[in-house]
């Protein structure tokens, strides 16, 4: 649960977290299990909470009293789409539940005819990959409300709280690829889910020693840590939002040479 007195941009990145951790555990869950209706239910509860969270944010930003702009309008949406789309997967989950409880005593479940119970968890497993896409997006999308919500303040004279931690642009990348559950540990070297950026160990330990994220132990496959943002990680972050941001540096290298090239044959 959101804690009310957390500006909603933070709130907001905070749930970010949440739909990282949500999505990791969702990756490892597995039907074939000796429980799989349990493992179900563990997962509801999580997908429950990130609907929940959403909806508290919705609150937040009411309580905010923000001027309700095209920008903050466009986070309002938002944010309630994520509790929908967050509730819409808690269905399915307890869907897939009711399909296996109901095949394993030999009854049809709603809206299902009787079934095998292998087919029964075939049709679960439906449910679980429509519930994996439904909630994949949802750390990128609340990384990208709670930017809205801080750049239209600043364009109305509202700065936030905290002043934005002194960060190189290869640390400001860093954050936001961390908030947006892109960033994982794997045999002592940071892997980046995207290709447009490049992050070395060095970095991410000088983000750590300022306390501004954390390690958590990761449950994907081949990944052992996941890097998550600490509170003052998203009150870092939330303050550089509206900024000018300088260039990160890129997985590609400038082309010097041809350049060079280019200069030389000019002077003949």
């Amino acid at each position: 649960m959101t804690d009310p007195t957390v500006p909603a941009c933070e709130q907001l990145l905070l749930l970010a977290a949440d739909f990282t951790r949500h999505n990791d555990a969702l990756t490892r869950l597995r039907l074939t299990g000796s429980s799989p209706t349990t493992a179900l239910t563990h997962q509801t509860a999580l997908t429950q909470h990130l609907a929940y969270s959403a909806l508290h944010i919705v609150d937040a930003i009411d309580a905010q009293s923000m001027y309700h702009s095209p920008a903050i309008r466009t986070v309002y949406a938002r944010v309630r789409q994520l509790a929908y789309l967050a509730t819409d997967a808690a269905d399915h989950l307890l869907d897939a539940v009711d399909i296996l409880d109901s095949a394993r005593a030999g009854l049809p479940a709603q809206g299902v005819p009787l079934v095998t119970y292998e087919q029964a968890m075939d049709e679960a497993g439906s449910r679980l990959a429509l519930v994996r896409d439904l909630t994949a997006l949802g750390a990128h999308d609340a990384v990208t409300a709670a930017e809205l919500v801080v750049t239209d303040r600043r364009r109305r004279g509202v700065s936030p709280l905290h002043q934005p931690p002194a960060l190189s642009a290869a640390q400001d990348a860093a954050l936001r690829a961390i908030a947006q559950g892109e960033v994982t540990i794997a045999f002592g070297k940071p892997y980046v889910r995207r290709d447009d950026i490049r992050l070395s160990i060095s970095t991410v330990r000088s983000l750590e020693s300022r306390g501004l994220v954390a390690r958590e132990p990761c449950p994907l496959w081949l990944h052992d840590e996941r890097v998550h943002l600490t509170a003052d990680g998203c009150r870092g972050l939330a303050a550089t939002f509206g900024r000018p941001r300088r260039p990160a540096l890129t997985a590609g290298r400038p082309s010097a040479r041809p350049a060079a090239t280019a200069a030389r044959s000019a002077t003949r």
